[in-house]
């Protein structure tokens, strides 16, 4: 383990075709689509992004998923959260990890991440369409839940906090009687013969959300500025700015550089917090002219973000000094550290060496 810091990065299992996104989006869609076919959108836009040593891969394949985890390895994230999600029982994207459980391929750390929320069609530019819609049976259903999760947690290479399994949810306030559920998930841990369970519960925006009254152990905080059409309009070409006056579109941008002191959490919480660090954000291939940009983001800039956020966690317990990374590969979103024709493994660079060659 790294002394400095413990880096998990959130990995997205969109990268294969499925059924759903077939019938939704065309024969073949996966999170690829949307990323090549982006264009720029204002003078300086970086868009489109291109993968570079990974390629446009694809995630049915053990080989990618082999190359994606020795590439983290040797560059200091020393594990992969991946989205999951569990809606009433249904499961979505579950091949990746699916095979990577049943396999033992990759040997690389994972926890998960359980993404509870509902899907919907912003990619179309219609969000109230609800593809998918998150929905809490009961207790039957978290019963049935941790049955699924057990067989994760109890992985060797499943990462721990004190000997206890990571877990993450995504939106704790959406689920009824939280705190029950937490007590439950517990008790099993308990019964299956873990030590117990470590909770992080996410909080969004509110700087004043205490994971402990909601039966967590710990708290990520994801902060995005708000989506109210700020822009820079020296950025906008004619073509930009006819769009944008028609009243229909909200494009907005900021400057990654002036973001960084807004990212990270600014006072001490009484609770144990973790910083969420972010490499960049640019979400127009899937939401196009409406979409929220962060303009300028640079390894080097990311290397700043990144020491911000160690000097956060350097007097946390070693087991606590954890940076959750968002992340490895939301290439639809712009977060993303893979390697690009860009900046090839600048990102990564960065991590190494403020995290590996720290310790």
């Amino acid at each position: 383990m790294n002394e400095s810091a413990r880096v998990i990065a959130y990995y997205l299992p969109q990268f294969h075709p499925t059924p759903e996104n077939d019938a939704w989006w065309g024969k073949g869609f996966t999170e690829w689509t949307n990323v090549a076919k982006a264009k720029p959108l204002y003078h300086g836009h970086d868009q489109p992004r291109i993968p570079a040593d990974l390629g446009f891969y694809d995630l049915r394949l053990p080989e990618a998923r082999a190359a994606q985890a020795e590439l983290a390895r040797d560059y200091g994230v020393e594990g992969f959260c991946y989205y999951h999600y569990w809606f009433g029982g249904r499961r979505m994207l579950e091949r990746p990890f699916n095979e990577v459980l049943a396999s033992g391929e990759p040997d690389f750390p994972f926890c998960l991440c359980w993404a509870n929320h509902s899907w919907n069609s912003i990619w179309q530019g219609t969000p109230d369409r609800v593809l998918v819609e998150q929905v809490y049976p009961g207790m039957a259903d978290h019963v049935a839940h941790f049955d699924f999760l057990l067989k994760a947690f109890t992985d060797p290479r499943y990462i721990t906090v004190d000997g206890k399994p990571l877990f993450l949810v995504y939106k704790p306030d959406d689920i009824p009687d939280v705190q029950r559920v937490t007590d439950y998930w517990r008790e099993r841990a308990h019964q299956a013969g873990l030590n117990g369970l470590h909770l992080v519960g996410v909080s969004h925006f509110n700087p004043g959300w205490d994971p402990r009254t909601r039966g967590f152990d710990a708290c990520m905080m994801q902060k995005l500025p708000p989506k109210d059409g700020h822009i820079p309009w020296q950025f906008l070409d004619a073509k930009a700015r006819k769009l944008l006056s028609r009243g229909r579109n909200n494009l907005t941008i900021y400057a990654y550089e002036e973001m960084l002191g807004f990212l990270l959490r600014s006072k001490k919480t009484e609770f144990m917090d973790y910083p969420c660090v972010l490499p960049n954000w640019d979400h127009t291939p899937r939401t196009g002219i409406n979409g929220l940009v962060f303009h300028g983001s640079t390894p080097e800039l990311f290397r700043r973000h990144l020491r911000d956020a160690l000097a956060k966690v350097a007097d946390h317990p070693p087991e606590h000094k954890i940076l959750f990374l968002k992340a490895w590969n939301e290439w639809a979103e712009g977060n993303y550290v893979e390697p690009d024709l860009r900046y090839g493994r600048g990102y990564l660079e960065a991590i190494r060496d403020e995290i590996v060659g720290a310790a």
